[in-house]
């Protein structure tokens, strides 16, 4: 009997926070406070995207 495949991801928060807050530059997002949450919005989708896909095993998230 095979053990089941293994699978690690690593994540550079701070290079996901930054891509996302200047993606949606030119259009925020806006909650209904007036706070601009483009950042954690892109972060969260990016994270949720390889959770989906890629169905990892394992996952490590670095905020340096």
């Amino acid at each position: 009997m095979s053990k089941p495949e293994k699978k690690l991801f690593l994540l550079d928060a701070f290079a996901l926070i930054y891509r996302a807050h200047f993606a949606f530059s030119k259009n925020p997002r806006i909650n209904s406070k007036g706070m601009n949450t483009s950042a954690v919005f892109g972060f969260m989708n990016s994270l949720l995207e390889i959770l989906r896909k890629e169905k990892p095993t394992h996952i490590g998230v670095a905020f340096d």
